[in-house]
């Protein structure tokens, strides 16, 4: 099977060594097995991301010497078609509106952070029916009922990084406990979490290795889960280790001192930057 990844980074900020290494690792690893290395833009928060943005990612990266294969696809253009792709779970009573704070709503929707706790939601709307739904409701899943349609067996993944190397099983009860009811999508303000739109994309893209950070081992599980709910294909997953600065920290797009733009405008090569990062 061609090997075939994805960088997929969120045009909110400018892209920072953390980022280049996880675009020039998923790069070398596509060319290395003589397969495809594509570029998406995860654009689905509408008001933080910038068309600016967008075009300094594609300049930092094309500068980095990085290639891609056919378009660039923007999960804002698909966001009518990742909501019709959940009328299956609908149908099988697996999703229910939510009213619930709007605040704690859109976080959920994000890609979520090193260090930020997720908040397992407390089932308050559970047991509403899609008949109530209101103007501004999001849509969650009802995690239980999903995991009662589905084979525990069946609900595995392969990772490659080194970090976590071998074969996983996602366990109902722990992902109960972690995890819970998350928000899939909000009525009226087109937006979907991540995790989905993620989740589609790799499969209509012919996704085979997911190659992205050690901060997103843990939210594998429910994109395990959405994919055998909506009968997708998984692809292998490697987690790779972050780009920390001084302190520790992950590095964030708030951190401008290590963007790729200000190593250039310094002077930097290419070259200097993948010995920065361990390259």
């Amino acid at each position: 099977m061609a090997f075939v990844t994805r960088f997929a980074p969120s045009p909110t900020g400018p892209l920072h060594l953390g980022h280049a290494y996880s675009a020039l690792l998923g790069h070398d690893m596509a060319r290395a097995a003589g397969g495809s290395f594509l570029l998406r833009m995860e654009d689905t928060d509408l008001e933080r991301c910038r068309p600016e943005y967008e075009a300094q990612i594609l300049d930092d990266l094309s500068w980095l010497g990085l290639t891609w294969d056919g378009p660039v696809h923007r999960q804002s253009e698909h966001i009518a078609c990742y909501n019709a792709r959940l009328e299956p779970l609908i149908a099988r009573s697996l999703l229910y509106p939510c009213s619930c704070t709007r605040s704690d709503i859109r976080a959920a929707l994000s890609a979520p952070q090193e260090g930020v706790q997720h908040n397992v939601y407390p089932g308050i709307c559970r047991g509403r029916s899609m008949a109530s739904r209101l103007p501004g409701d999001a849509l969650r899943l009802d995690l239980g009922a999903a995991l009662a349609q589905l084979s525990p067996e069946a609900l595995v993944f392969q990772e490659t990084g080194a970090a976590h190397e071998g074969r996983h099983l996602v366990e109902a009860d722990t992902a109960l406990s972690d995890i819970g009811d998350v928000v899939l999508s909000r009525k009226g303000e087109d937006i979907v979490a991540y995790f989905l739109a993620s989740a589609f994309d790799d499969a209509d893209q012919g996704i085979t290795d997911v190659v992205r950070g050690v901060d997103l081992f843990t939210f594998t599980p429910i994109q395990v889960i959405l994919q055998h709910l909506l009968a997708l294909p998984a692809p292998r997953y490697h987690h790779h280790g972050l780009i920390r600065d001084d302190q520790g920290k992950r590095l964030a797009k708030r951190d401008d001192a290590r963007a790729i733009a200000k190593y250039r405008a310094e002077g930097a090569s290419p070259a200097d930057i993948r010995r920065m990062v361990g390259l």
